[in-house]
This record gives C-alpha cells, sequence and structure tokens, in this order.
C-alpha cells in the first residue's frame, strides 16, 4: 500500500497526526465561546459558601466511614472520614446529599446551618443507588430506560480472565457464552442477535470507548452498568446497536492511606470423554472392516495411549491485586498493581499479565482535574491445532513417539494406523505462537462548575496497543501424508491508536416541582491502524545446543508485508431529562454520527430515542400499603451500526497484476480491479421498544424489574456473495441487505432480608428471546450453509437436515420400505443400517428430502443466585440455566461414524443379529451410508443447568487481625462450574463457536473448564 494513501473521507493522508486532538481545537474554542455567553446571559448570583461539619451514623448510632456527602446540583463533595466526620464548604442556600451502598439517600437543606448531623437508615433496595448513564448519573429510581447493573462483588467472586465472562447469569438480557482456552474472550449478545457482524457491545470504561478484553484486570472495577435498549444507550448512537456496557473503576476516598490485598490460587480441569481403549478398538475396527470387506488394518495392539492424558493436565490461576488508596477534601488517589497468570489444561498453553492502574482527582474552587490511566501487559502461548478434536480421532495404538518419523512422532501410517488426526504433542512442540500484547489506555478530563447548576467537562481519551505475534515451526512432521517444510520463523507487529476528543456541557436545576438535566456535547475519534509482517524460511539450528536461532536475520526465501487503515468518527448528541414531582419522568435523546466508512453520500446517520415513564405508587389514587413504588415505563429511539471494514466503499485494486505483450512478450504491470465497490453503503439502523415496570414490595425487601421489548434491525451490512466467474476474486462486496426482528420479555427479582442475624438475599432473571429474518433482500428467501438454512419468517439458522427413522431390523423392512407409487426407497440398505425419512415422496433419499427440524437459539435463559451470611460467615451460589435449544455434537459425529478411522465411545453397542436392541448402526468402514453428517442423528438437546459458582468466605474476628496489624481479614473456598444437569452428551453445552448461521454446531469448543479456588483477602 503506498505510502500516501486516501482516508475513507477523501484527500491525502501524509502529514497527518496520529492525534486527533488538534483537529477539532476550533470545536473546543466554540464550545467555551457558548459556555461563557451563556453565563452572561444568566442571572444567577452564587450565594456566599459557608463551612459545614457534622457526623454521619447509622442506625445503630455508630459512625459511618465513606458516606459521599455532595452539594446537589454540584460535582462538590467529599466522604466522610474512619469517624464519620464530614467538613465541606458550601452556600448557605444549598442541598447537601448523604449516599452510600446499603442506606437510603438524604437531601438535607443546609440553611445557612454550620453543622449538621446526619442518621442514616438502612435499606435493602437499590432504587435509590446511582448508575451510570452515558455522560452523566441517574438514581435507578429514576430510570426511563433498560439497564441493568451488575454488582461488583459477584463479578470479582468468580475467577475469570474477562469481564464478559464473569457476567453470565447476573442479569437479565445478557447472553455470555465463554471457554476455559488460556486468555480466551468470551462472546456476548444484548438483547440477540441484531445484525451479522458477530460484534461484542461497546464498552466504555472511565469515559473512553474502548474494549474491556483479557488485557483489562476486573479486580479494578468499581460499577457496571449494561445499556439495552435504545432509549438508554443512543447516547452513544451509531455504535450502541449491540448494546453498551459501562465500566467505572476503583477511586480513592478521603481518608488516610489504605491499602487492600487479594490473592487467589485456583486449579482447573478439562472434562474428558470416556474412549476405547486398544481392545475394543480393535474389535471395533475389525467389525467395521468385515462388514465392508476390506482388510483390516496391521494394528500395533503393543500400545494403548490415552491422547487424553498425554495432552491435557491440570491447570492452575494465580490471581494477585493490590491497591492504595486515599485522599483530602482537594483530591483523591487510587493505585492499584496486578498479577493473573493461567496455565492451561492443554499442554504448552498459558496467559499471563501485569497490570498497573493509576486514577487520582483534584478539585480547587470550580476546577476539577483527574485522570484514569491502565498499562497493561500481556503475553499467550496460544493453542496450536484442536486438541479437543484429535484425542478423539487418534487411535490408541499409535504411540506418542515414534523415531521412524521426520521429528520423531507417531501419528499412524498407511498400513497401521491410517488416520489423519494431529498429534498434540507433536504440534504443541513443532509450532509455537506467542501472541504479546502492551496496552496503554485512559483519559484526562478537567471540569469547571461555572454555576451550581451548570458544568462543563473536557474529555481527552486515549487507547494505544502494540502487539507483537511470533511464529515458529520446526522442522518435523505431526500429521501423515503430511508435505515437509523446513523451519520457519515469522513475526508480525501492529500498532493501534485510537484519539478521542470529547466535549460536554451539563445542565442540572430544579423549579420547585419540576427537576431538568440536560447535557449537550461533542465527540470525535480516530483510529490509527498499521500492521508489518516478516517470514524467513530454512532457519538454522544449533546441534551444540539443541535450539534454532529463532530471529528473522537468519534462514532464507524472506517475505515482507504490510498494511495501515485509518477511521475517524465525528459525533454531536444531546440528552433531556425532565422530572414532575418525582412522578412523571421524560427523557429524549438526539446523536449524529459521521462515519468515514461511508460513501460521501452517507457518512451521516441520525439516531433519536424518547422514553418516559410514571410513578403510579405517588399518585394519591394508589392505597396499596404493601407496594413501597411501582413505576411504568416506555421508551422508542434508534441506534446505528457501521460494524464493517474501513474502506468498503471503495473498489479494491489489485497492483501485483502483470501481462505479457508484443512479438518479444514483454511484461507489463498493470492493475485490476478484483472487488466491486458499493459507494451506496449506508448506515445499519436498529429501531427498538420498550414497555416495563420497576416496582418494590414488601418493606423494600423485594424488587422486581420486567421488559418486553421489540426491535427491527433495516439495512443489515452483509457481504453478499458472488460468483467467481464474474471476477469478484477479491471478497464478496457489502451492501444493505437484511432486515432482522427480536423480541423478548425480561424479568429480574431481587429479595433481600436482613433483619435477622442470619441475613440472605435471593436473586433470580429470566430472558426470553424470538429472533427472525424478515427481508433477506435481493429478492431472496432462503440462505443455505452447512446443515442449517434461513429464510424469511424464521429464526437465523435453522437445523435442515435428513430425518432419521431408526434402523432397519431385516431385510424384509428394507424390501417393504417403499412410497406411495410402491417404489422401494433404500434398495441398497441392509439390516442394522439408518432408514432415513423419504419426505418428498418421490422414492429415494436426496438433498430434497431435507426440512427444518429445530432451532439452535434458547426459548429462554435463566439465572438464579443465592447469598447468606451468620455472624463471620458469608455464603454465595449462583447458577445459570439455557432451554430449549436443539444443537448439533460435532466430535460426537467423528467418534460415532465408523466409515473412517478414528477412535470410538467406550462401551459403544453398534447393530450386530445378535444385538439390535440398540440405536448404534452397524459398522461400516468407507462408505457414508451410516455416516453421513447431514442428518438429525447428530442433534441433540442442549439444554443445561449449570452452578457457575459456589462459595464459602470467613471473616476473621476483628480482635484478631489487629493483632496481626489488619483492619480486616477474610478466607474464601469456592467453585466454579462443579454441577452441570444436561442430557447434551458432548463436554460441554454451554459452548461457542464465531458462526452467525451454525451458532449451534459444537465444532469441538473449547470447555468451560472445573475450577477449584483458596482466596485471600485483607486490607489495613
Amino acid at each position: 500500500m503506498k505510502k500516501n494513501l486516501r482516508h475513507a473521507g477523501g484527500g491525502s493522508r501524509s502529514k497527518q497526526s496520529p492525534c486527533p486532538w488538534g483537529v477539532f481545537s476550533r470545536v473546543n474554542v466554540r464550545f467555551l465561546i457558548y459556555s461563557l455567553a451563556f453565563l452572561l446571559i444568566s442571572l444567577q448570583a452564587s450565594a456566599q459558601n459557608i463551612s459545614i461539619s457534622g457526623i454521619v451514623t447509622g442506625d445503630d448510632g455508630l459512625s459511618v466511614p465513606g458516606v459521599n456527602v455532595t452539594v446537589k446540583g454540584t460535582t462538590t463533595g467529599i466522604t466522610t472520614d474512619a469517624n464519620g466526620k464530614y467538613v465541606l464548604s458550601a452556600p448557605g442556600d444549598a442541598t447537601l446529599v448523604f449516599s452510600f451502598i446499603g442506606y437510603t439517600n438524604q437531601e438535607v437543606q443546609v440553611n445557612n446551618r454550620t453543622t449538621i448531623n446526619i442518621k442514616m437508615s438502612s435499606n435493602t433496595t437499590t432504587l435509590n443507588e446511582v448508575v451510570v448513564v452515558g455522560y452523566g448519573t441517574q438514581q435507578k429510581k429514576d430510570l426511563t430506560g433498560a439497564v441493568s447493573v451488575v454488582k461488583t462483588k459477584d463479578i470479582q467472586k468468580r475467577q475469570a480472565t474477562t469481564i464478559a465472562e464473569a457476567m453470565q447469569g447476573l442479569a437479565s438480557g445478557i447472553k455470555v457464552r465463554g471457554g476455559g482456552q488460556p486468555g480466551s474472550e468470551a462472546q456476548i449478545q444484548v438483547r440477540g442477535l441484531k445484525n451479522f457482524s458477530n460484534t461484542n457491545p461497546l464498552y466504555v470504561i472511565d469515559g473512553m470507548i474502548t474494549t474491556a478484553n483479557r488485557d483489562f484486570n476486573p479486580n479494578d472495577v468499581e460499577s457496571i452498568q449494561i445499556l439495552k435498549d435504545a432509549s438508554a444507550a443512543a447516547i452513544y448512537g451509531s455504535r450502541a446497536a449491540n448494546g453498551v456496557v459501562i465500566i467505572t473503576t476503583k477511586k480513592g476516598r478521603q481518608g488516610p492511606m489504605k491499602v487492600e490485598f487479594s490473592g487467589k490460587s485456583s486449579f482447573q480441569t478439562i472434562p474428558r470423554y470416556d474412549l476405547a481403549e486398544t481392545d475394543e478398538f480393535a474389535r471395533l475396527n475389525f467389525m467395521a472392516y468385515d462388514n465392508a470387506n476390506v482388510q483390516h488394518q496391521d494394528l500395533d495392539l503393543n500400545n494403548n495411549t490415552d491422547w487424553q492424558d498425554v495432552t491435557y493436565r491440570t491447570g492452575n490461576i494465580q490471581d494477585y491485586n493490590m491497591n492504595f488508596s486515599g485522599g483530602s477534601e482537594s483530591g483523591n488517589y487510587f493505585v492499584s498493581a496486578g498479577y493473573f497468570g493461567n496455565k492451561g489444561t492443554v499442554i504448552s498453553t498459558d496467559f499471563d499479565r501485569l497490570s498497573l492502574r493509576v486514577n487520582t482527582q483534584g478539585r480547587k474552587g470550580i476546577f476539577t482535574i483527574g485522570e484514569n490511566l491502565a498499562i497493561s501487559r500481556a503475553k499467550t502461548n496460544e493453542m496450536s491445532g484442536n486438541p479437543i478434536i484429535d484425542v478423539i480421532r487418534l487411535l490408541p495404538t499409535i504411540p506418542v513417539y515414534d523415531p521412524a518419523n521426520p521429528g520423531g512422532y507417531g501419528y499412524g501410517n498407511e498400513a497401521k494406523a491410517r488416520t489423519f488426526a494431529t498429534n498434540p504433542v507433536a504440534i504443541a512442540d513443532l509450532e509455537d505462537r506467542i501472541n504479546e500484547n502492551t496496552r496503554i489506555r485512559g483519559n484526562l478530563f478537567a471540569e469547571l462548575q461555572f454555576l451550581p447548576w451548570l458544568k462543563y467537562r473536557l474529555n481527552l481519551g486515549l487507547d494505544n496497543s502494540n502487539d507483537h505475534y511470533k511464529y515458529f515451526r520446526k522442522e518435523g512432521n505431526w500429521t501423515l501424508n503430511q508435505a515437509y517444510d523446513p523451519a520457519i520463523a515469522n513475526e508480525n507487529r501492529a500498532e493501534s491508536i485510537n484519539g478521542l476528543v470529547e466535549n460536554t456541557l451539563t445542565f442540572n436545576k430544579t423549579f420547585g416541582k419540576h427537576v431538568i438535566n440536560a447535557v449537550a456535547g461533542q465527540s470525535y475519534q480516530r483510529i490509527n491502524y498499521a500492521q508489518i509482517w516478516g517470514t524467513k524460511r530454512n532457519i538454522l539450528f544449533n546441534p551444540s545446543i539443541g535450539q534454532y536461532y529463532d530471529v528473522l536475520d537468519q534462514g532464507n526465501e524472506p517475505q515482507t508485508g504490510g498494511f495501515r487503515w485509518r477511521e475517524d468518527l465525528i459525533s454531536y448528541f444531546g440528552r433531556v431529562e425532565y422530572s414532575f414531582n418525582d412522578k412523571y419522568l421524560f427523557n429524549a435523546v438526539f446523536r449524529s454520527d459521521g462515519s468515514s466508512k461511508f460513501g460521501p453520500n452517507y457518512k451521516f446517520g441520525h439516531f433519536p430515542s424518547f422514553s418516559g415513564a410514571w410513578r403510579i405508587s405517588k399518585e394519591d389514587f394508589f392505597k396499596v400499603d404493601w407496594i413501597n413504588d411501582l413505576k411504568l415505563r416506555a421508551s422508542y429511539g434508534t441506534l446505528g451500526s457501521n460494524n464493517i471494514n474501513q474502506y468498503e466503499y471503495l473498489a479494491f485494486i489489485n497492483t501485483f497484476s502483470t501481462a505479457a505483450f508484443g512479438t518479444g512478450q514483454t511484461t507489463q504491470t498493470g492493475a485490476t480491479q478484483v472487488q466491486l465497490a458499493n459507494p451506496d453503503l449506508r448506515w445499519e439502523t436498529l429501531q427498538q421498544q420498550n414497555y416495563g415496570f420497576d416496582a418494590t414490595i414488601l418493606d423494600n425487601k423485594l424488587t422486581i424489574s420486567a421488559e418486553y421489548f421489540i426491535s427491527k434491525t433495516k439495512d443489515v451490512l452483509i457481504a453478499y456473495p458472488l460468483l467467481l466467474s464474474t471476477g469478484n476474486d477479491g471478497g464478496n462486496p457489502r451492501v444493505n441487505g437484511v432486515s432482522l426482528n427480536n423480541r423478548g420479555f425480561e424479568i429480574s427479582a431481587n429479595y433481600r432480608n436482613d433483619s435477622n442475624p442470619l441475613k440472605y438475599g435471593v436473586g433470580f432473571n429470566l430472558t426470553t428471546l424470538n429472533n427472525k429474518v424478515t427481508d433477506l433482500g435481493y429478492n431472496k428467501n432462503k440462505t443455505y450453509v452447512g446443515n442449517t438454512v434461513t429464510e424469511e419468517g424464521q429464526p437465523i439458522g435453522m437445523w435442515y437436515v435428513l430425518q432419521t427413522d431408526g434402523l432397519f431390523q431385516s431385510q424384509s423392512d428394507v424390501d417393504n420400505y417403499k412410497n406411495a407409487e410402491g417404489k422401494t426407497i433404500q434398495p441398497n440398505a441392509k439390516p442394522g443400517d439408518i432408514r432415513f425419512k423419504d419426505n418428498n415422496g418421490d422414492g429415494q433419499i436426496t438433498n430434497d428430502d431435507k426440512v427444518v427440524v429445530g432451532s439452535p437459539w434458547a426459548d429462554y435463559e435463566i439465572g438464579l443466585n443465592f447469598n447468606a451470611s451468620y455472624k463471620g460467615f458469608e455464603f454465595s451460589m449462583d447458577w445459570f440455566g439455557s432451554f430449549g435449544a436443539k444443537v448439533f455434537n460435532g466430535p460426537r459425529s467423528v467418534i460415532e461414524r465408523f466409515d473412517d478411522n478414528s477412535n470410538y465411545p467406550a462401551g459403544i453397542q453398534p447393530w450386530t443379529p445378535e444385538n439390535p436392541n440398540t440405536t448404534t448402526p452397524r459398522a461400516y468402514y468407507g462408505s457414508t451410508l451410516n455416516s453421513r453428517g447431514d442428518t438429525d442423528r447428530w442433534l441433540e438437546n442442549g439444554s443445561f443447568a449449570r452452578m457457575k459458582y459456589i462459595g464459602l468466605t470467613y471473616n476473621l474476628p476483628t480482635e484478631w487481625t489487629k493483632k496481626i496489624g489488619f483492619e480486616r481479614a477474610q478466607i474464601t473456598i469456592s467453585g466454579q462450574n462443579l454441577i452441570t444437569i444436561t442430557k447434551y452428551t458432548g463436554l460441554d453445552p454451554e459452548f461457542s463457536n464465531g458462526s452467525i448461521f451454525e451458532k449451534g454446531y459444537d465444532f469441538g469448543a473449547f470447555p468451560n473448564l472445573k475450577t477449584y479456588s483458596v482466596g485471600l483477602n485483607f486490607g489495613f
């Protein structure tokens, strides 16, 4: 690619700075001028500040440290010290707000008083907690959109690599599928599949639009909110179509420095198949050869290799974190460091992460400045091949090592063991795949509190990621008939620079019974990405030390390459929240996004949303004593998506083409368009309706939220398949061509009883989802992928296969199986073979007999959470369940097929005349007669219920901890994925894959692991 590339917005890219901040300096000046003008015309005068002090106590009369004391409508505030004391400066006519987790918020008029002591009442409801909703906060009781709050304590008690993996079952409307591979990242869907991009939700961490993948330390999290509907997420516009996960990291509080440490040590085991050993394998293999009238293999019966034993091991995780925090009235700080190390359950796999975070904030008068900075260093030793499949395909008669083979590893041969499985021990030794990442991300923010009700904020964000991928291949083979490759070294280096500039102006004022909150802002984000790579072959080996020179200055046949791209997004947004008498709530949001990914005529998309709520429990006519709070909600809004590559509206040109001309056949270079351009690419849009209610009942002990939503995605961006004969050999062009619908129901309920010495809580959430395709575009009505069909009016990826109808038990069964015209349907079948349904009645079994037999999508998913505490003990348990999906057991289709040389399940009973009472057809080698993969034989019930977590914590008595200098200390023992209730016969019904159309296909996915942990936490 030439250096002077034209970027998506047109114009030259030379001399462009990777940092976008200078580009929009004029926007910052304009916002500042508007703010000052607003000040000049304001008639509001600031009251004279006075010094206010006091003590905050709880129901028991004891002081409460850490209570947030803020001046309403401003960012001015502090937290109470270890003795519950506070001192702050505020206008004499101000209102102070006292808030703390577990207590009911209180608002107190100052009325020129200099001493205000407060007694806070504990509560069992979360309606008064403050949640982050994007460019601002709200009390949960005032929400008009669909927002789920995930408790940080529930996240951090689990042993997980990523935030997404730890959220499973903790919130309604959230589908999470993870895996136990070191460094693996979970897939997460918010309210179903809305497009074909398979993209995770947008993550916003401390105001920085970024990701929360494996290089992010979950222990740094203070709060998590998930914005699920359009009204809640529309403030983020184009990138919010898949939902928004807002993460706020921990901050320091006023008081002396606190030190906290948490350490957790875990070991992990991987589930295994029960496979045949040599004697049983040989008997079944000979049976399959005999039935096919084929000469037996010369199996080496002296070997009895357990490939699972040599490939798998006990994994372990070490997770250690320490943080330091504190502050004063003028500022605070939080510093944390963490180490996460995971030795995988597959040999030669591991993941390590070092992380450092520094969050600080300072205040002086009307000015506040702060930063949130995170630095991480992650290294993954990645898995080669797919050992989940290879350990079941390899024969027990093959030895692990065989000096007769290149490299010295066993993998069979044509005479003794004809299989093309990969030896996992060999590939783990002969291939090294190391992925290293260094990441610096964070934001610097400054605020000016012009007036108690008017604030300006500048937010500058930066996310810089440097990746270094190293691949080294030693000489040697790991599978039968493998072509020779010399020693190869490959290195790939990439850098991503993600810059963000945001200006926001916030208005917050109360007029009697009227409360108005408003925010207006502008955002600009630029991402620059560049990658280079190089490869050398025939790397030299040093026999004296037994190692290769695995650097790129060795070897020969050099190859190099690289590319770069840039994308820009500029946005303008605003939100108005109005409340009358705390009964009638209204919210309106508008955002306009301009993306460089689209053509000149379609760069901007506009995304409005509206929502409202009625707190009916505050009406005079509402006289239901056992209902403490009841609010009805409704919303409608639009969101957008630009999840495509950077330059897909432009033609793809191949500049490496050559042609010979003239009598001398002189070679000339040229350029060829290899992919069609679509300059009319436009925004994918999601329209969503949401109807719900929130209620607290039984003296605030029980909270219930329910939602019903309808979403429609139009102009879905897809790569439309074109025949290669059209000259389209550069990839399918992107078009707007599909419409999707999702609708579903969500309910969550939480009960908490703290009135007895035995305190306990129960949480429950349920999600139902129904998706369907309403338009495939371009006059298409069906799309076939593998064993699935997607057609208009039906969900994506329905199972489309042949139906089986038992086994033929005799020759007369075969002869009598005829269609209406008397034609024998399977004349070549034998007793013990599978009988297929002739659904079209033409007297033969063909693809025309395939029918839709089930859905890969669950009817509903549930989460169940229980916790209890008594004196110094705490107990918690989380369950997650998914019900109604039909899934394809890929590994089973490998080990029960009999037509090739793979291992078999232990105890399997193929049909024989002496054993007709079985569902397994006769063993037959070399024919797919009974083993074809496009039948319902391999479809199974994918429903499951799993205990995701169980843990017991003991808080050491204070008199013990003080003797060793600790303020508190606790010990925890826990387990994850210990119990799974399912009829699925594969390793794990909770598998995931990257296919949009085959979501229910278990390709041999890495399973979730059983994890046993011991943890220690203390602070001083």
